[in-house]
């Protein structure tokens, strides 16, 4: 055991399963661990470090940030904030936005929106929100109560109330549930991560926009982990030709930085007013400058290669000994394995190579702008742990 690992245990709560690997120091696409050994990390983080471990751009504009006035509080005006919402509207389309700390406050202000624009409208009885089963929303107490999977409930009940869930891909359920609740809004993830990265229907999540619309029932586009390139295009809504009402998003905004964002459309712009919601840290400089140094790159030719690179993973891995299926979409991917996914995980460790799982499945996260050739060592260490029979 290492000094890192026993100051971990001795102080830390004891809320995390850590793998035993003492993380020191990364560059791109790998990681370097206090005992000298190299890691291709296909996790960034969960999703975060689009652009890998201690990107020159990215450290250089949050260094710059950083020396010039790391934090004043939303009583005032800052550059980064103001320039991060322009950017982040004129790629969406949307119109403005509430900038917060982590995935799920944004959708906890997703969720107050959402519920304010129902009461407001057609009265206070309307708040009904509607998830999908398996989705995941978040480890706050209301974000829990929004997440369709039972087992993060058990031991936090009372849970906020107010929600519903539905399966996935059953346009009949969700619109049965739309009518038989006050309901407020529908709120889902493009690709389940959490839930076991299964992407929705393009038919079905077309239809429900429509009828969404027809109700005036709001969409709330969860992209915490989906957003940011992760799917080959800015948001994974963007892959199905809709326009969601409010878009939720946090992971690969920063870089690496602890940052949220809640978007809103010509629906729920205005909302919002004064002292209604807030955050000490929301739009804070240097995590507004990581952002934008993140979301200036995302250009049409990045998020072709996130598609071409996913596909790769797709083609290499679909039929091959030990693997059951591939599903998911750019580079959010899941693989389900003969092995069980924990095994496959540790043996890939072993191998100099760091994956996540997701229910049952091996989950793949890897940098955006991970090298080709990164990708392909990294993918045939993967097969030949799916393939090893025990």
């Amino acid at each position: 055991m290492g000094l890192i690992t026993e100051k971990d245990n001795k102080y830390v709560a004891n809320t995390y399963k850590r793998f035993p690997v003492e993380i020191v120091s990364g560059s791109g696409a790998l990681f370097y661990g206090a005992d000298g050994k190299e890691y291709i990390d296909m996790g960034s983080g969960i999703g975060v470090n689009c652009f890998g471990a201690a990107d020159k751009e990215w450290a250089a504009a949050v260094a710059k940030q950083a020396a010039t006035l790391q934090h004043t509080s939303n009583l005032y005006y800052t550059s980064p904030c103001a320039e991060l919402a322009e950017l982040l509207c004129e790629r969406t389309g949307m119109k403005k936005v509430f900038f917060c700390n982590s995935g799920a406050e944004a959708n906890e202000c997703a969720i107050k929106t959402a519920r304010k624009y129902a009461q407001d409208k057609k009265g206070e009885e309307y708040y009904t929100v509607i998830t999908l089963v398996n989705s995941f929303h978040g480890r706050t107490v209301t974000t829990l109560a929004a997440t369709g999977q039972d087992h993060f409930h058990t031991l936090f009940t009372p849970l906020t109330e107010g929600f519903v869930y539905v399966a996935a891909n059953d346009i009949e359920a969700v619109k049965k549930a739309i009518d038989e609740n006050n309901t407020a809004a529908v709120m889902f993830e493009c690709v389940q991560g959490e839930g076991g990265v299964m992407p929705l229907e393009r038919d079905y999540l077309r239809a429900l926009a429509a009828y969404a619309a027809e109700k005036d029932v709001l969409l709330i586009a969860d992209e915490v982990q989906t957003g940011n390139g992760r799917t080959g295009e800015l948001y994974a809504y963007m892959n199905y030709g809709i326009v969601p009402d409010i878009v939720s998003t946090a992971k690969g905004l920063g870089g690496g930085l602890p940052i949220g964002a809640c978007m809103f459309g010509e629906k729920t712009e205005g909302v919002l007013t004064y002292g209604q919601h807030g955050s000490t840290f929301g739009g804070n400089p240097v995590c507004c400058a990581g952002a934008l140094s993140v979301l200036k790159r995302m250009d049409q030719k990045l998020l072709a290669s996130v598609k071409e690179k996913g596909s790769r993973i797709f083609a290499a891995l679909e039929g091959a000994k030990g693997v059951e299926a591939v599903s998911g979409m750019g580079l959010m991917i899941g693989i389900t394995t003969t092995r069980p996914a924990a095994d496959v995980v540790r043996e890939c460790m072993e191998n100099g190579v760091l994956c996540l799982t997701a229910k049952t499945k091996v989950r793949l996260l890897p940098p955006l702008n991970i090298p080709d050739e990164l990708l392909d060592k990294a993918i045939e260490i993967i097969k030949c742990a799916c393939a090893k029979e025990v």
